[in-house]
């Protein structure tokens, strides 16, 4: 059974850095495409960034372009959300997920939605 499970969020202030962790168990981890996924308060759950099985391939959705960076451990079957500059609206509940490249993108991921982690970003 395919687990997820996220960690990382919290309540910090606009500027500063978050980092976002998420283990994905029970799944052959390495060949699917990995993504990050929020959502805020009444909007619908948002793709923030993915990143194909091996790498090469990575989407950022423009707000966080040059803010927020994906990245992977295949051997750890973990995935992270390197998060700066945080500003207000990046408030959310964030979830990771998995899946073949065109379903992460299209929101549509493998894998059952875990609890997420909450991050806050406020003064």
């Amino acid at each position: 059974q395919v687990q997820i499970v996220e960690s990382g969020g919290g309540l910090v202030q606009p500027g500063g850095s978050l980092r976002l962790s998420c283990t994905i168990s029970g799944t052959t981890f390495h060949v699917f495409a990995v993504g990050w996924y929020r959502q805020a308060p009444g909007k619908e759950r948002e793709l923030v960034a993915a990143l194909s099985n091996g790498g090469s391939a990575v989407h950022y959705v423009d707000s966080v372009k040059g803010r927020f960076t994906i990245s992977r451990d295949n051997a750890e079957e973990t995935v992270a959300l390197q998060m700066n500059n945080l500003e207000p609206e990046d408030t959310a509940v964030y979830y990771c997920n998995y899946g073949r490249w065109g379903d992460v993108l299209a929101g549509n991921p493998f894998g059952s939605w875990g609890q997420g982690t909450q991050v806050t970003v406020s003064a």
